[in-house]
């Protein structure tokens, strides 16, 4: 089954007790965000059934500029891109010769895959944040605040102050888990990775909802 970039796993095994902080997990999330500005790294991606089984794997690379710009570069099993301008979010499918394009969409709910690159207001005003801290990990379990969301749940794990896992769950029990890793937070980007051009003899679709 062709894997299908639904952006953006953490495993907590050590023997310390964990501590909830459910009432400053909102301040702490928008301050560990407020001070990323880019953010690059390379990414492993499964995707789990409501059992554990893997569906999918992928891996790849992301880069990102706050605010709104954004790469997501699946290399294998499958090529497929997702680039944000800002301003435009393109899905580039190689396989399928096809480019959905559509505006970004400043409602983070609706954008799992942007969820870093838009302001931490936003995250924490469509989310209700919980807290939980184990040495100096930290994991943010985030649960929309309204219905028409693409996931019931989303937690974003930070170690050592640096992004460096994500899982998304949705409504039918299947996990998405992403791993970061040769992370580099607050380097130079050059802005052509944020700029799409759409190929020639590819079928362009465009989504104005």
């Amino acid at each position: 089954m062709k894997l299908k970039t639904s952006l953006l796993a953490l495993s907590l095994t050590a023997a310390m007790p964990l501590t909830a902080l459910a009432d400053d997990g909102a301040e702490r999330l928008t301050d560990l965000l407020d001070s990323l500005e880019t953010y690059t790294a390379d990414f492993e991606q499964q995707i789990l059934d409501g059992s554990g089984q893997r569906l999918q794997e992928a891996r790849g690379q992301m880069w990102l500029s706050r605010p709104g710009k954004f790469r997501w570069e699946v290399d294998a099993p499958y090529r497929q891109e997702v680039v944000s301008d800002g301003d435009e979010v393109f899905l580039h499918d190689p396989d399928l010769e096809q480019v959905t394009v559509q505006a970004l969409d400043t409602r983070v709910t609706h954008t799992p895959a942007l969820l870093l690159s838009g302001s931490a207001a936003q995250l924490t005003d469509s989310y209700e944040v919980s807290h939980q801290q184990q040495g100096d990990t930290e994991t943010f379990t985030l649960v929309p605040r309204g219905a028409d969301t693409l996931f019931e749940e989303l937690k974003m794990t930070f170690y050592g102050e640096r992004f460096g896992a994500l899982q998304m769950n949705d409504s039918t029990g299947q996990r998405t888990a992403i791993e970061f890793s040769n992370i580099e937070v607050n380097g130079s980007i050059d802005e052509a990775h944020f700029v799409f051009e759409i190929p020639d003899n590819v079928d362009v679709i465009r989504d104005d909802h």
